[in-house]
């Protein structure tokens, strides 16, 4: 999808719509624990909710 765009001169372009990024609430990732593990580039990371309420990624 494109969108419409007129540049410098005047002149009508067209240029590319990035989708909307998505949104998540933290019950539907977390449920009810209070960490997850998340494989990203072959690697394992770790996020936590804090005593806080605070987020945490950690490898």
């Amino acid at each position: 999808m494109t969108a419409s765009q007129t540049d410098k001169s005047g002149t009508l372009t067209r240029a590319p719509v990035t989708p909307p990024t998505p949104v998540y609430e933290g019950g539907q990732l977390f449920g009810a624990g209070k960490e997850i593990l998340i494989r990203h580039a072959g690697e394992l990371y770790r996020l936590r909710i804090t005593r806080l309420n605070k987020l945490i990624l950690t490898k």
